[in-house]
C-alpha cells in the first residue's frame, strides 16, 4: 500500500543548502504526491523562523499545512501550533551556564528566533554554513519557550562537553562544528506522532526522507525510511531504501523507484 502522508527533511533532502534551491524535479514530484492524494508534509531540524525562503514558497505552492520542526520539539498545522515540548526554563539556564563556564558559545531556539548568548568562530562557521539567522540575546530563557538549545565546538569536546549536561538531555551533531542540544526522548519522529494523531493516521501510514542523523529515529519509526544517496553510512543502515543523492534529482527518483510517481 502507498503511504498516506510523506515527511520531508530540508537540508540536502528537499533543499540544496549549499546551493539555495530546490530542484525542479523535487517540486514537480511533490504536485505529483498531491494529485495522488498523498499529502507532503516537513520534517525538519530548523525553527519556523529559519526556513529558506525556497521552502517556504514551496510549502506554499504544494499546500504542505504540517510542519515538524525543532526536530520534533514544535509542531505547527495550517500556521498553528500543535504540539509543543519545551525545556524547563531552570534546565535551559543551567546547561547555559556550564557552556559558558567552558568557553562553549551557544543558543537557544524558539519558533520566532534564535539567540545566541556568545558568539564565535565555531558558531559563525555552523549557523553561516545554512545561512541561518540569529539574534545576540543572552535573556532569551524565561521569555520564551526554549524548544533546543545550540552549542557551538569540535568533534573532539564530545565527551567534555557530553559529561555537563543532565542525563535528561542529548547531543546530536549537525555540522563538525555544531551540536543540537534537546531531551533525550525528543525526536523528529515524536513531533511526526503528534502530526499524524492530528490526522487520524498511524505511523505505518508515513513514509519519511531524510540524510542526517537527526533523521535516525524518524526513519526507523515510521512506515517505510527512505535514506538520500548523500546521507550519513549510520542512517543507510537503518533506512529501508537508499535513493540516489538529493543533488542528482533524488526526491523524485527515489518516489520514481517506490512506484510512487510516475
Amino acid at each position: 500500500m502507498p503511504p498516506k502522508i510523506v515527511f520531508f527533511d530540508i537540508d540536502d533532502t528537499l533543499y540544496l543548502k549549499h546551493e539555495r534551491r530546490i530542484p525542479a524535479s523535487t517540486r514537480d514530484a511533490l504536485h505529483q504526491l498531491n494529485a495522488r492524494g498523498i499529502i507532503t508534509a516537513i520534517a525538519t531540524g530548523r525553527t519556523p523562523a529559519v526556513l529558506p525562503e525556497p521552502i517556504r514558497r514551496l510549502m506554499d505552492d504544494t499546500g504542505m499545512e504540517m510542519l515538524v520542526a525543532v526536530n520534533g520539539q514544535y509542531v505547527e498545522y495550517r500556521g498553528r501550533p500543535l504540539a509543543q515540548f519545551a525545556m524547563p526554563p531552570v534546565q535551559a539556564e543551567a546547561v547555559s551556564g556550564s557552556l559558558k563556564a567552558h568557553g562553549i558559545s551557544h543558543g537557544f531556539v524558539s519558533a520566532e528566533r534564535i539567540s545566541v548568548a556568545a558568539a564565535d568562530e565555531p558558531l559563525h562557521r555552523s549557523l553561516g554554513d545554512l545561512a541561518i539567522p540569529y539574534e545576540a540575546d543572552s535573556g532569551h530563557v524565561g521569555r520564551e519557550p526554549v524548544y533546543q538549545m545550540l552549542a557551538f565546538y569540535p568533534e573532539s569536546r564530545d565527551a567534555e562537553i557530553a559529561a555537563l549536561l543532565p542525563p535528561q538531555l542529548k547531543t546530536v551533531r549537525w555540522h563538525p562544528q555544531g551540536v543540537d542540544i534537546i531531551e533525550r526522548a525528543g525526536s523528529k519522529a515524536r513531533g511526526i506522532r503528534a502530526a499524524l494523531n492530528a490526522l487520524g493516521l498511524e505511523m505505518a501510514d508515513a513514509m519519511a526522507f531524510g540524510d542526517g542523523l537527526n533523521d535516525r529515529e524518524m526513519l526507523e519509526a515510521v512506515g517505510f525510511g527512505v535514506a538520500m544517496g548523500n546521507a550519513l553510512a549510520e542512517l543507510k543502515a537503518v533506512a529501508r531504501h537508499v535513493c540516489p543523492a538529493a543533488a542528482e534529482d533524488g526526491i523524485a527518483r527515489g518516489l520514481r523507484e517506490l512506484g510512487l510517481i510516475d
